[in-house]
């Protein structure tokens, strides 16, 4: 097995929705925002090659929207979701796979492109996995999350026959979900807090296990509990959510891989007085 960085470009969010109720004076001395209040964030996905499968988690905000919508998010940076998989020698139409941990625009955005007036998948080969919980929230949207989730960036997956649901076999929120051999080597975290059932990959690598950690942890500086999204629909719940699996992690040396974080790609944790802390950071390169 092999896992790639694939970096799609960085975009900008409110400083104070990404932080929720932590104030600015704390959460500006390491995300100082600009004149609008917008920090830069990673679009930062995963690719993993095993075997005769190659799964891409996530694939970013994608380029099909119109120039308005961009105009808010601040697109920038040289990489792009096709030149990232070129430089780690593949191309769209060698995944087989497209994992997507929820349906937001930001990480789902990348599995449709247009082809003049038509919506159609950007991996034309690959099997596309939500789960059938997830895919009714964000089809059925809540006015909370509805400019979250947009319809070309959904629905086309259906209607190209390409869609395929992860068993994951739902219990109540308050359980962790694990589910075995979803993948080779991938187990599946289920979590309610940010949106209703994003599913969080674990991955066996060379003796590790790497979290892709999407939007329960987006960067190193959510780490401490209180230290959550305004954007969460359930922030109690991602709370309780965070501390199970923060928990889990420092205690098995679980290594955290970062979607969103602009600076660092990878870090594990430990218990400290003051509660679970980071505790390295480092490149996935370094395992």
């Amino acid at each position: 097995m092999q896992l790639h960085v694939i970096d799609t470009g960085f975009f900008k969010l409110d400083g104070g929705a990404m932080f929720g109720v932590v104030p600015k004076t704390l959460w500006s001395k390491n995300h100082p925002p600009d004149e609008k209040n917008l920090c830069t964030w990673a679009m930062r996905c995963l690719l993993v090659e095993d075997g005769d499968r190659l799964m891409l988690i996530d694939n970013g905000i994608g380029d099909k929207q119109d120039a308005k919508f961009f105009g808010h998010y601040d697109l920038h940076g040289d990489d792009t979701l096709e030149g990232s998989l070129r430089k780690a020698g593949f191309s769209s139409d060698d995944v087989t796979d497209v994992f997507l941990t929820h349906l937001h625009f930001d990480h789902c955005g990348g599995s449709i492109k247009r082809e003049g007036e038509l919506l159609v998948p950007a991996f034309r080969k690959a099997r596309y996995w939500s789960n059938e919980p997830h895919w009714a929230w964000a089809t059925r949207p809540n006015p909370r999350e509805k400019a979250s989730f947009l319809s070309e960036n959904i629905l086309p997956i259906q209607q190209s026959g390409q869609l395929e649901f992860v068993d994951i076999g739902r219990r109540s929120d308050e359980e962790n979900v694990y589910m075995k051999d979803v993948f080779p080597h991938t187990d599946i975290f289920l979590v309610n807090g940010h949106t209703d059932a994003m599913m969080i990959p674990h991955i066996r690598y060379k003796g590790r296990t790497v979290a892709f950690m999407a939007d329960l942890l987006p960067s190193i500086h959510h780490i401490p509990l209180p230290w959550v999204m305004a954007y969460d629909t359930r922030p109690l719940l991602t709370m309780q959510e965070k501390a199970d699996f923060l928990g889990v992690a420092a205690d098995e040396g679980i290594v955290l891989f970062f979607e969103h974080d602009a600076q660092h790609q990878c870090c594990t944790v430990e218990r400290t007085e003051k509660g679970i802390r980071l505790k390295e950071t480092f490149p996935l390169s370094a395992l």
